[in-house]
């Protein structure tokens, strides 16, 4: 396993490879995003990791960019390139897929986003 210098990187970008996501192309989505960000010359400023369940399911597939804290949804594979140039190359989220910002004192969730239920609230059986 290799151990990457994190010394010049600039973005991190989590993609869900949970069950929902993998379902939604979550494999695919990770692949396109890596091609993209390597074809703008990026790979020494972005790095990638792949991730198990994010509990935003009905959002599949799920990509979160850091260190913004943006999370976005229903990512496919032909967004990457959007992603890749819009948001790490110019710093500009991409507001169509985005569900979530981080904010001062807690993330910020967008008009379109999907309420979901705190942690606290979940039934449990």
């Amino acid at each position: 396993m290799a151990t990457w210098d994190l010394s010049q990187t600039t973005h991190h970008v989590l993609i869900c490879n949970g069950g929902s996501c993998m379902r939604k192309g979550g494999e695919e989505v990770t692949v396109a995003l890596r091609e993209s960000i390597s074809r703008a010359g990026l790979d020494d400023v972005v790095h990638t990791s792949r991730t198990r369940c994010n509990g935003r399911c009905e959002d599949a597939c799920v990509v979160i960019v850091y260190p913004e804290g943006i999370w976005y949804e229903n990512v496919t594979p032909e967004d990457a390139d959007l992603l890749v140039e819009q948001h790490l190359r110019n710093g500009e989220p991409v507001e169509s897929l985005m569900t979530h910002r981080f904010m001062p004192g807690g993330f910020a969730r967008t008009e379109s986003a999907r309420r979901g239920i705190l942690k606290s609230e979940k039934v449990k059986k």
